[in-house]
């Protein structure tokens, strides 16, 4: 008998805003919803998609507090399209070839494009999370990294392939990779290339949940909706709170979590700026 395909957040209610390149927003009051929308390929990733999903962070409504990704069909996202790795690349492209002989200048500034699909995930005044099923393979993988939290289906497949390929993460994924999992195990993943699993990517940090494939959708709405009982005001704070603790010492934490709290004291009392 055929798997049940994975339900995905419900975008019934919701506004469709843009539909391209693979990639659909669609805005429901304070959700958002970003569906990578090519399952015959497993949404491969191309430099075309993530223009794409730039500009979806930069589309996205200031109402919107929470936004959840995902993927149609039975793959989250398997990676990069393999047409990188031909000669001629993606047409209209930089191929690898291309990019290589390029200044370090043009290679960077190109790579910074590329990157910046993969960081408003985690701007302070939205929480954004990943639903993953199925495939989610290096530049797939980053993806999921790059949001805030994660739910993975109970059949996901998380894998780091770029070292096998003689490259390495370069699409923002290393810094929450070694947050979540710590140093050692970050090496480990990535240097291998291997698999990590839905049990050991909820034993070792990498999913906040794990649920059957058919309550993928609504686990992720459920969370959205818990997120959203909060008053915004005190999200950001806390988000861009938590967010500094990674770099800030102890001393340095306390200091801003005093300053942090007397900014929602007086806004409470209607005395902030």
């Amino acid at each position: 008998m055929a798997s049940p395909e994975p339900q995905h957040a419900a975008e019934s209610d919701a506004t469709e805003v843009f539909a391209k390149d693979g990639v659909r927003l669609a805005v429901d009051g304070e959700t958002a919803t970003v569906t990578l929308t090519n399952p015959a390929k497993r949404n491969a990733q191309s430099p075309a998609l993530w223009r794409a999903l730039a500009e979806a962070g930069r589309a996205l409504p200031g109402s919107v507090r929470v936004v959840v990704l995902s993927g149609e069909g039975k793959s989250f996202s398997a990676g990069l399209d393999r047409q990188a790795f031909t000669p001629e690349g993606f047409d209209g492209e930089p191929s690898f070839l291309d990019m290589a002989r390029g200044g370090d200048a043009e290679l960077d500034a190109v790579i910074a494009e590329y990157q910046e699909a993969f960081t408003w995930w985690r701007r302070s005044d939205v929480i954004t999370i990943a639903a993953v099923q199925g495939h989610a393979i290096g530049a797939g993988f980053q993806l999921a990294l790059a949001c805030d939290l994660r739910i993975a289906a109970d059949d996901v497949q998380f894998a780091m392939r770029e070292t096998s390929l003689g490259l390495v993460p370069d699409l923002t994924g290393t810094h929450p990779l070694v947050s979540l999992v710590g140093y050692a195990r970050a090496l480990e993943i990535c240097a291998t290339g291997r698999f990590v699993h839905a049990e050991e990517a909820e034993r070792i940090g990498l999913a906040n949940l794990v649920v059957p494939g058919a309550e993928l959708g609504a686990a992720a709405q459920d969370l959205a909706g818990a997120l959203l009982a909060a008053p915004r005001d005190a999200v950001i704070e806390t988000k861009a709170l938590l967010q500094g603790a990674v770099h800030r010492t102890y001393e340095d934490q306390v200091v801003a979590e005093r300053a942090a709290q007397g900014r929602r004291l007086r806004d409470l009392a209607g005395l902030g700026e």
